[in-house]
This record gives structure tokens, C-alpha cells and sequence, in this order.
């Protein structure tokens, strides 16, 4: 079974200069925890995940060392959010994010995202341009049931 028989089209996309509000608008609009990255020729260039979004409220490890009480003021890390949804995509995105092929195997596919720890991966033909997005639960579906329907 090849990827683009399981493969999800007809993304939400986002690109580099868009603020992290209209991403999140189509995650949560869309149910989905990622929404790749694209340029305006289509290719893929990054790939930005809900836990990129919540990520800068978090104080870094330097912050924690030197004020472990105040480091963790959740409340405060919370009005902060306001401030991350006017972040750019670009400071926030993964660039370059490990992509797939339509016509790689389901089972290949879920190695590297074993291997990885991914959820989900982006599907590019050869030169880049996007074509879909494929996640652990659609490798599932197309290999348990609708494989065991035939």
C-alpha cells in the first residue's frame, strides 16, 4: 500500500509571515495538530505544530535555573498568550521538516515516523511541492481496515 492511497488533501497551509493566530484558527477550526509551511511556489519549507504555539510561554531552562518560584507562574505564562498568537510563523516553525513521497510505502513511511517520534509527516513529490500530509492514524485505517474489508 503506498502513502498516497492513505495520504489527507486538500490541507490547510500557512506561510512563513502569517501570525501564529490564523494558524491556530485552522487547527483548532480544522481539528488537526499541524499545518505545513509553504512558499508561494508550493513547496514545502517548514511545518509548525500546536506545541510550537504553546512552547514560547514556557520559561527556558536559564530563566528556571535562576528563579525556579517565578519560572513556573502558570497564570502569567497564560496572559502571555495574547502576545505569542502576534508571533510570526517563521519564529516558531520547524524548517525543513522530513518529508514523504506519495508513492513510498504505508509501512516505510510509519518507520520513519517511529523512528522520529512523529505523528504525522508531510507528503511532497520529488521537487518539493506539497501533496498531502499523512498521520499515524491514517496508516492505521488503511492498514486495518480497509485492507481487512478486501
Amino acid at each position: 500500500m503506498k502513502v498516497s492511497e492513505v495520504m489527507s488533501r486538500g490541507l490547510e497551509t500557512c506561510r512563513e509571515n502569517d501570525r501564529l493566530r490564523t494558524v491556530v484558527e485552522k487547527m483548532v477550526m480544522r481539528r488537526c495538530g499541524a499545518v505545513p509551511v509553504i512558499d508561494d511556489a508550493g513547496k514545502l519549507t517548514g511545518i509548525v505544530t500546536i506545541r510550537d504555539t504553546m512552547m514560547p510561554l514556557y520559561p527556558n531552562y536559564g530563566e528556571y535555573v535562576h528563579d525556579t518560584v517565578h519560572a513556573r507562574d502558570f497564570e502569567d505564562m497564560e496572559n502571555g498568550y495574547p502576545k505569542v498568537l502576534g508571533m510570526k510563523v517563521r519564529e516558531v516553525m520547524a524548517s525543513n521538516p522530513l518529508s514523504i513521497t506519495p508513492d513510498m510505502s504505508v509501512l516505510k513511511a510509519a518507520s520513519y515516523m517511529g523512528v522520529r517520534n512523529l505523528r504525522r509527516m508531510p507528503v511532497c513529490e520529488e521537487d518539493g511541492t506539497l501533496v498531502g500530509m499523512v498521520s499515524i492514524g491514517d496508516i492505521t485505517r488503511g492498514l486495518y481496515i480497509h485492507k481487512s474489508a478486501m
